[in-house]
């Protein structure tokens, strides 16, 4: 952690935590962090969120490798999207039935 990051709040942990169950179904590890680079792309301020946008905003000093690494995990996606797509109803329909219980 650099000296001008400050430590993850709940909701950082959270998020960080989703993107975990996302990444499961990535099928490989190398598509991992591409992955969670671009969902965290989206949710970064800024109008385009297309994925050169997004790579320089996520990695300015490395915008030519994390626009490909981008690139490549949204045009080749070789995970089953029935899988991705479970795990994101898994996790709301979860957090769901925990509010109804609250």
């Amino acid at each position: 952690m650099s000296a001008n990051s400050v430590a993850p709040g709940a909701q950082q942990k959270r998020f960080a935590a989703y993107l975990d169950r996302l990444a499961q179904a990535a099928g490989h590890l190398d598509r991992v962090v591409p992955l969670k680079s671009y969902c965290t792309g989206l949710l970064l301020p800024g109008e385009r969120k297309s994925v050169e946008p997004m790579a320089a905003r996520l990695c300015p000093d490395n915008v030519r490798q994390t626009h490909q690494s981008l690139h490549h995990v949204v045009a080749h996606a070789p995970w089953s999207d029935e899988d991705l797509l479970e795990r994101v109803a898994s996790t709301f329909c979860r957090r769901c039935r925990s509010k109804d219980r609250s």
